[in-house]
């Protein structure tokens, strides 16, 4: 069996570095005090991230595109069925992975603007008043056992390859490379790699609120001169 290109390198990229950043808003917000801190910044990097790949489903290589692999109820009967022949995501694990980005797209969404009521508020909490504010956190609590249950269902997959198909699906993340028949992934050049790093950047310094212009601080009460 031959080795063929299977995953370009930025999604590589994407997928462990949304794996790190994911991992790192969970362990932050159940530590809390001054750790939210860094889940906030673990939430502006994913929105950058998620930028990049929905660029990057349309300008990428091959199997990274969502026309590849985003298919119909007809491939995902055929699927179920045992009929199905493809190489990259599978009817079924493309659900997946369009349920992951829209879930993480709307739980960092909801973040951007959520509270504590203690002392962290989001990036853009300054341009929506405390009413909208408390109702996006709300949202927000709400979609995070979603994504646990998404990210839960993602490694029982991942298992079941490895257990019953007896094909592992991490290697081929880590190397890019995977054992069978296939084509190379073509396309996902230098300019579509800089076209999705701009949008990412650029989605990353939105929600920031670094552009937010702060409030002048109060005036010191003047001393009077006896």
């Amino acid at each position: 069996m031959q080795h063929f290109r299977i995953w370009d390198l930025p999604t590589r990229i994407f997928h462990w570095a949304l794996v790190f950043c994911v991992l790192g808003s969970f362990v932050s917000v159940k530590i809390g005090g001054n750790a939210m801190v860094w889940h906030g910044r673990f939430g502006v990097v994913v929105v950058g991230l998620l930028a990049f790949r929905l660029v990057w489903g349309f300008t990428g290589s091959t199997y990274a595109r969502f026309a590849q692999f985003v298919r119909g109820p007809a491939a995902i009967k055929a699927y179920l069925r045992g009929q199905w022949q493809g190489v990259g995501h599978n009817p079924l694990g493309a659900l997946s992975v369009l349920a992951m980005l829209g879930t993480l797209l709307l739980l960092v969404a909801t973040g951007l603007f959520a509270n504590d009521d203690i002392a962290f508020e989001g990036p853009l909490y300054a341009l929506v008043g405390k009413e909208f504010s408390d109702r996006a956190a709300g949202i927000h609590r709400v979609i995070e056992p979603l994504t646990i249950l998404l990210v839960l269902a993602h490694l029982g997959a991942i298992a079941y390859y490895v257990r019953f198909r007896k094909e592992t699906l991490i290697m081929p993340m880590i190397t890019g490379s995977k054992v069978g028949a296939g084509e190379t992934a073509k396309g996902g050049g230098i300019v579509a790699f800089s076209i999705a790093l701009v949008v990412a950047l650029a989605a990353v310094f939105g929600a920031s609120g670094a552009w937010i212009q702060k409030p002048p601080p109060p005036a010191a009460n003047s001393t009077p001169n006896w």
